[in-house]
């Protein structure tokens, strides 16, 4: 299975660049803050994680 490791590399350095914080994201996604920052700092690596990872990465059309 690929690994979500440059996709959440670009997801915090998305976040970084615009004054966004992990809360933000979270709550748009439904998550808690807990669980979102989990997931970019590969805390948990779940199928889950990855939806969140590409999810974001379509809706905030980083690439």
């Amino acid at each position: 299975m690929p690994t979500t490791e440059s996709g959440r590399k670009k997801i915090l350095k998305w976040l970084d660049e615009n004054n966004t914080s992990i809360s933000t994201l979270a709550s748009m996604y439904g998550l808690s803050r807990q669980e979102a920052s989990n997931y970019l700092n590969g805390r948990k690596d779940a199928p889950a994680g990855a939806l969140f990872i590409l999810k974001v990465m379509r809706d905030l059309k980083i690439k």
